[in-house]
């Protein structure tokens, strides 16, 4: 199994609620997956678990750790630009860096990559990540963010809305493994975690 990368995990579902504040939007958000989780027949919960589902387990909503206006920056490393990421069932995606974002945690200056899946729909970035709570309060293989652009071509880059890969749920989808150069040096306790 596959597993597609266009699922509604953009932050516009958590500040697209105009009532709400940027918290219970975020709550909001995290309860629906949980109820798509629980009753959706596509979930990535095993049919046989899903009824004792009680929902997936969050680190608390940390707008320090929301980073808006970014600017996709182009990619200068010295990687190839177009390659294909490695998947957890040994397959290969085909992907491309699209660029970087730069950001800063307690003032230390920190990049992650975003890819583009060859053949993806739209616009959307796929940035895998690992940070160190990689292995132990979160899944080994990394976590993930799917961020869409701005109507002014700038992107939110929000942690809060990190997620497990599915095969965290079912070994039999394949998810792409986070390359090294998204490797965060600090925690981020924010999103989904184990």
């Amino acid at each position: 199994m596959s597993e597609p990368h266009d699922h509604d995990h953009g932050p516009d579902h958590a500040h697209g609620h105009h009532h709400l504040s940027y918290e219970a939007a975020v709550l909001a958000y995290r309860a629906n997956k949980d109820d798509a989780f629980r009753l959706d027949p596509g979930s990535p919960i095993p049919a046989a678990r899903r009824q004792g589902f009680v929902g997936l387990p969050y680190f608390a909503v940390d707008t320090a750790l929301r980073f808006d206006d970014l600017r996709l920056q182009p990619y200068a490393g010295g990687e190839p630009s177009h390659f294909e990421i490695p998947t957890t069932d040994g397959g290969l995606r085909p992907a491309e860096r699209a660029g970087v974002f730069e950001f800063a945690i307690g003032g230390r200056p920190l990049r992650l990559t975003a890819y583009r899946f060859a053949h993806s729909h739209g616009g959307a970035l796929f940035v895998p990540f690992q940070d160190a709570t990689t292995g132990g309060e979160t899944y080994g293989a990394g976590r993930y963010l799917d961020l869409e652009a701005d109507e002014d071509a700038s992107y939110t880059l929000d942690f809060n809305l990190a997620y497990h890969p599915y095969c965290v749920y079912d070994p039999s989808f394949s998810c792409p493994l986070t390359p090294a150069e998204n490797r965060l040096p600090v925690r981020i306790p924010a999103g989904e975690r184990l």
